[in-house]
């Protein structure tokens, strides 16, 4: 089923407090950016957060499920996106802790993957050759 239009206007509507929020069409579903940051997936109707294993602890406890999706028979579980609990969509004031939670996770994302990519070296500026006006 696809996302309707309506909520992922309603999830828009609660992210707009914590940046420039945005959404990008994306399997069948959106992704969510705040500040050109993905902190979270739009699938059929169902809000998931960004998380990783520093908050994914929180949502298990709050009766979250991860993101899962159907492939070639089984079912894949991405365990970095888990739904926002129900009560959180109600109210951006609700929905705030767990707006922070996946901002802090997608940014600790975003650093990592930084580190691990290597320092580009400038490359050097080329010396022009240049002619002599001075006759020989």
């Amino acid at each position: 089923m696809p996302t309707s239009p309506a909520f992922l206007e309603h999830c828009l509507e609660l992210l707009a407090g914590f940046g420039a929020a945005s959404a990008k069409r994306m399997f069948g579903g959106h992704a969510l950016y705040l500040d050109g940051l993905t902190v979270a997936l739009i699938l059929d109707d169902t809000l998931f957060l960004k998380t990783d294993a520093e908050t994914t602890p929180r949502f298990e406890g709050a009766g979250s499920k991860p993101f899962g999706y159907q492939r070639r028979g089984a079912t894949a579980i991405i365990t970095s996106y888990w739904s926002a609990p129900d009560e959180a969509l109600e109210s951006p004031a609700l929905l705030a802790p767990w707006v922070r939670l996946a901002q802090a996770a997608a940014l600790r994302a975003q650093a990592a993957k930084a580190a691990k990519q290597p320092l580009r070296k400038k490359p050097a500026a080329k010396k022009s050759a240049r002619k002599s006006s001075t006759p020989r």
